[in-house]
């Protein structure tokens, strides 16, 4: 690739980068698809104690985290695991998995999402969230459809509800 053809430089300082709500856990966006060709997005999430992330699987990208501060609990099909400050975990489209602060302060981790595009989700919840206006149930599922994303309700998540004190999704 030419230079000419190359994304522009970009540069993210410490604190820096967009800030927002997604319900149970925060994100603050770093890098956006533009940034770096469509090739990837990278997120952090601050996950609050008792912040459940819910089941979901994503049809058009993956995504790879990396835990920077707390412990977060993830479960990806039927594997499940704590991941602590350092830790690394691939969580594969198409496979269900869900992510929970694990331990009794806050957590951190960093998203990296391939290829890019997901981010745009994650603004859209935060403009939505910003706004005070509830989107109808037809928005909502229109809104999780362009984005390949599904929900669901396994049976092993009362037991992950229990064990770690968790908020029930809503």
């Amino acid at each position: 690739m030419s230079e000419e053809d190359a994304p522009p430089l970009t540069i993210v300082q410490p604190g820096e980068g967009l800030e927002g709500s997604l319900g149970a856990i925060g994100v603050a966006f770093k890098l956006w698809g533009k940034d770096t060709g469509g090739a990837i997005a990278v997120v952090e999430h601050p996950f609050p104690v008792g912040a459940l992330v819910p089941p979901h699987l994503h049809t058009l990208e993956d995504e790879y985290s990396i835990v920077t501060e707390g412990e977060i609990g993830f479960r990806s099909g039927s594997r499940e695991v704590v991941l602590g400050p350092g830790g690394y975990i691939t969580k594969p489209r198409g496979e269900l998995h869900a992510m929970w602060n694990a331990g009794d302060v806050p957590a951190r981790m960093i998203e990296i999402i391939s290829p890019a595009g997901f981010e745009n989700f994650f603004h859209e919840v935060v403009s939505i969230a910003a706004s005070g206006v509830q989107p109808s149930a037809e928005e909502a599922e229109a809104l999780v459809a362009r984005y390949g994303l599904q929900f669901d309700t396994p049976d092993w998540l009362p037991d992950v509800i229990a064990r770690y004190g968790l908020a029930s999704p809503s």
